[in-house]
Formats: structure tokens, sequence, C-alpha cells
């Protein structure tokens, strides 16, 4: 799963990497804690070009009744993408990338859970696949929320946890914001597991259990 994951590297830079010409955001703040129910920073297409702006982490479909069922969406089985009506209508015309420069998972270690930071071994951003969605509250607002979707633990990955969020390549993140591609299966084609020789981490404070804290000192190794 992805419950925690981190976004410290300057707006430029992820301008630069996702080719977004502009942001809908007031204002950019390194995130050393992103926790869920919280407004991250994602990518959609608008069908002429990508846009950045926030989008709630826990994704509420839009004919729940309820926006409490965004508290169990926050991650999305790929297997299943398809078959679950929270994610199918998404997975053909809602896809987002949720830019990040590492994540959180945590291991069983001497009968404790230890936190470690998982990212990429050359420290860039890169993006997680997400999907995305409109809701309106009984006032008749708009609500936009999303979800990370996860696979199975590559071999990297699978010491620390079975599961993982699925990173992009950079060749996969066009295609899965292509508006054009809305046949399920092929757009299910991109969620290939990083490799795993891409990969590192390290142990950090158990500081980051609690979503309140969030500073520098989340990210450096113990």
């Amino acid at each position: 799963m992805c419950g925690r994951y981190t976004l410290v590297v300057n707006l430029h830079k992820i301008q630069n990497h996702f080719q977004v010409n502009h942001a809908a955001i007031k204002e950019y703040e390194p995130n050393y804690n992103i926790a869920p129910s919280q407004n991250i920073l994602a990518i959609v297409n608008d069908g002429q070009s990508n846009r950045l702006g926030p989008l709630k982490w826990g994704l509420i479909p839009f004919w729940a009744k309820n926006k409490k069922i965004g508290y169990k969406m926050i991650n999305a089985r790929k297997e299943t993408l398809h078959e679950k009506s929270s994610f199918k209508h998404a997975l053909k015309k809602r896809r987002c990338i949720i830019p990040a420069d590492g994540f959180y998972e945590w291991k069983t270690e001497n009968g404790k859970k230890q936190p470690y930071r998982i990212y990429l071994k050359n420290e860039e951003v890169f993006g997680f696949a997400g999907l995305w969605e409109k809701w309106k509250n009984k006032n008749g607002g708009n609500v936009f929320s999303c979800t990370i979707i996860t696979a199975k633990a590559n071999d990297f990955m699978r010491d620390i946890h079975e599961r993982m969020p699925v990173i992009l390549t950079k060749n996969n993140e066009k295609e899965w914001l292509n508006p054009d591609k809305q046949d399920p299966f092929d757009a299910a084609q991109l969620l290939t597991p990083v490799d795993s020789s891409f990969m590192a981490t390290y142990k950090v404070s158990a500081e980051v259990n609690n979503p309140k804290n969030n500073h520098e000192g989340l990210i450096r190794p113990l």
C-alpha cells in the first residue's frame, strides 16, 4: 500500500519533469509527511495540456452518498481496477499523476514497526499513477479527490512490504495522461512496477508515524 509519502523538491523541478506550464496553486511548500485526507498536488490532462493542482487524497466516487468513503479509498489495487465500481470509470477517463520524491513503508523488526523511506537512486521527482473523481456535496459544491494505485511489490520492495505504489516510467507518464487512451486494459498495461535497480531506501525516525509531524528531520537516515 501507500499511506504516506514526501514531496520536498522545488516547484520548478516538478513543472519541468511533468511538462506543466502553469500551476493552479496559490503556494507550494515542501512536505515531509504527506498523509491521507490532505490536499495533495496532482497532474491531470484537461484535453489540451497537463495541469497541476490540488486533489483531496482519498477518492470519493461520483455516485457516493457520503464523502467518508474517501477514507477507505486512499489506494486502488491495480489487479481489480477494471472490476471495482469505485475505479473503473476513472480508469477510462480520469487518470492522474501524483508527484513525489519518496514514500514511507513500515517493516516489522524485532516486534516493532520500523519506518523506511524509499526513493529513486537519482533522487529525482517521480510520479505515482493515480485516479481522480469529481463528487458533488449536499450544497452542490464540487469535491475533487484522488487515489494512488498500488501493485505487487518488485524484488526490491518485497523485503519491506508485499505491495508498493505504482511509479510510472518517464515513457509511460505521457500515455497515462493521454485522454484518447480510454481502453481500461490498455491503460492497465502502463502500470508496471519500477525496476528494482533504480530504487534505494533507509531507516527513518518513528516520528513519521504521526502525520502531525512534518519537518526535514523526518527524511534524515538513522
